[in-house]
């Protein structure tokens, strides 16, 4: 009977230790709460329904709020180990301190928890197998999965909390808390965060994209760029592409924090996160930044000629990792910026290329075939001909047809009234070939439709060339220049 008795005193002192940092009675309270709260829900699981498939959902343009749809675990893991995540993103004391143009592609439920887990990569498969192991009935083999994840990831907070949860499914009915208590609980904003932390992670690697899909904004892209990065904030997912000779392919994706104001970024200081196409500018050594933007970061041209034609302010936008303390932050904690796990982006930082890696972020992506982002992208090769053409025809009249009447262009950073260099541009242009090569196109559709063009071009009898980056707008069924980027 002794023995009895000082087990479950362990287990309750280390549900205690795991749960989240204590600061108060109150607290420790909430703590021990919370842990027996989410192992409650989490033994609603039946065995097995962990590997229930998801019905595909298909991208829209607006932010998704609906839970995964699916049975069992599908559910009751998304919400009950996890309604998702703030506390980690709040601020790093919340750390723990112990050791389509054309309609889309629909995308492609995983065929099982197991399919979702593969895709996963790191600390966050660890997690998801714990989910799955548990979904299982196999309470065991998923406390020691836990056990190891946050003595590898003392800073994982939301695997502390499901190793807390674990260990509270050890204790016996008479050590539950009142009404009074999980009414409390349920109110907590930290523990609200950390479970929609959960519910996001596990429905972005449910619901899959459709294999051998692309995000609707590639249209073309230059083998130049060997990686695009897309943005999906409805899922908080990084989406990571390789571009070799077999086109785009998905290669990984990793949980992400955006504005705790949430997304389409208006005005300095808004706490919100841009929609739009950027590319990446400069890569910020760590050592030359505080803590609290953890491994590096990576600045995006934010706000872009689009965006400054729209009005919109402010800057210093990056995506950048977390401080030492924390592991992740929740899905909406960032003043703007989108926050990575270090691990995750200490990977992207050996992949991304300064001023060549496309960075898009979209309140919801959509992903379709590379046929039909094919079509798409030759029914704008179109007009960039016409161009080329009108501008080789020495014609300035008729080149000017191709333009906005406040057409600008910017040459080493420093911007003029477009118009007054086109007649020189004309005049060294006139009659004369012009090669044409790595071309990309990336779509944008917010209000208006616009194109980011940007490609090579060498004169006939050059050795070298130049790239120019072309932001079109569509006006009317024309499409329209408005800003041209020619960096030399």
């Amino acid at each position: 009977m002794a023995n009895s008795q000082g087990k479950r005193r362990r287990i309750v002192a280390d549900i205690v230790r795991h749960a989240r940092p204590q600061t108060s009675p109150l607290q420790r309270g909430r703590t021990r709460l919370a842990a027996l709260l989410a192992a409650s829900a989490l033994m609603l699981a039946a065995p097995g329904a962990a590997s229930a498939s998801t019905p595909a959902q298909s991208g829209s343009t607006k932010a998704s709020s609906a839970k995964p749809k699916g049975s069992g675990a599908g559910r009751t893991a998304a919400h009950g180990a996890g309604r998702a995540a703030k506390a980690n993103t709040r601020n790093a004391s919340a750390a723990t301190t112990r050791p389509a143009a054309a309609k889309p592609a629909p995308r492609k439920a995983a065929a099982s928890s197991s399919a979702a887990i593969q895709e996963a990569t790191g600390a966050e498969a660890r997690l998801i197998a714990v989910y799955e192991l548990f979904g299982r009935g196999k309470t065991r083999p998923a406390l020691a999965k836990a056990r190891d994840l946050v003595r590898d990831y003392p800073n994982f907070q939301l695997a502390q909390l499901v190793y807390a949860d674990l260990l509270a499914t050890q204790v016996p009915p008479a050590h539950a808390f009142s009404d009074s208590g999980i009414a409390r609980l349920r109110s907590d904003p930290a523990m609200a965060d950390l479970r929609e932390e959960s519910r996001r992670r596990l429905q972005a690697l449910r619901e899959r994209p459709a294999a051998g899909t692309v995000p609707s904004q590639f249209l073309a892209l230059s083998t130049r760029s060997r990686y695009a990065i897309a943005v999906d904030a409805s899922r908080s997912r990084l989406y990571l592409l390789e571009n070799s000779d077999k086109g785009l392919q998905l290669v990984a994706d990793y949980y992400v924090s955006v504005g705790k104001s949430g997304i389409d970024k208006a005005a300095e200081g808004d706490a919100r996160t841009p929609l739009g196409v950027y590319y990446i500018t400069s890569s910020l050594d760590p050592k030359s930044l505080r803590d609290f933007y953890g491994a590096g970061a990576l600045p995006i041209n934010y706000p872009n000629p689009y965006d400054v034609r729209r009005g919109k302010t402010g800057g210093g936008i990056w995506l950048h990792g977390t401080p030492s303390q924390q592991f992740a932050r929740a899905p909406q904690a960032s003043d703007g910026c989108v926050v990575m796990a270090n691990p995750d982006l200490k990977q992207l930082l050996r992949k991304v290329q300064i001023g060549a890696t496309p960075v898009i972020t979209a309140r919801s992506l959509q992903w379709i075939s590379p046929p039909q982002a094919e079509k798409e992208a030759q029914a704008f090769t179109s007009t960039i001909a016409a161009w080329k053409e009108a501008r080789a025809s020495g014609n300035e009249a008729q080149l000017k047809k191709f333009y906005l009447p406040d057409f600008q262009r910017s040459n080493n950073k420093k911007s003029t009234e477009g118009f007054a260099v086109l007649r020189d541009e004309v005049e060294y242009a006139r009659g004369k070939r012009v090669q044409f090569k790595d071309v990309s196109y990336l779509h944008w559709r917010d209000g208006d439709d616009t194109m980011v063009a940007t490609f090579g071009e060498v004169f006939e009898g050059e050795k070298s060339g130049r790239t120019r980056r072309q932001y079109w707008l569509r006006h009317g069924s024309e499409w329209k220049l408005f800003y041209e980027e020619v960096p030399g």
